[in-house]
């Protein structure tokens, strides 16, 4: 039997331990290219061990930029945000580009393609 609870979802989506993996998955993708859509594609199959489709693509790319502009104009909670969890922040790396990607990739971690394996 397969369930996905909101308690779930509260946990991926909220846990300082979730959100640091998450902030540390996305400085791993910010540096591996500069291309959104070979850091989407990476971040997709690294979570998910399958490739995306054109659809999620272009949907994981809106979702980014709309990460990127919530951030540009509220850079405290960008900082905020990367600097939650124990892990060693990149501090080469803008906040707001990694608290975008970040966003991001909780998403695609609190999602049922990277928790739910058939």
């Amino acid at each position: 039997m397969v369930t996905n609870t909101p308690l779930q979802a509260l946990v991926l989506w909220n846990d300082p331990q979730f959100v640091d993996a998450a902030r540390v998955t996305a400085e791993r993708i910010i540096l591996a290219t500069d291309q959104d859509e070979e850091r989407v594609d990476l971040l997709f199959r690294s979570c998910t061990s399958s490739e995306p489709s054109t659809g999620i693509s272009e949907a994981m790319i809106e979702t980014l930029q709309e990460f990127r502009s919530r951030f540009e104009v509220d850079s405290t909670s960008a900082r905020n945000l990367v600097s939650i969890g124990e892990a060693p922040v990149n501090e080469e790396l803008a906040p707001e580009e990694v608290a975008a990607w970040t966003m991001l990739v909780n998403a695609v971690l609190s999602s049922d393609a990277a928790i739910v394996k058939d």
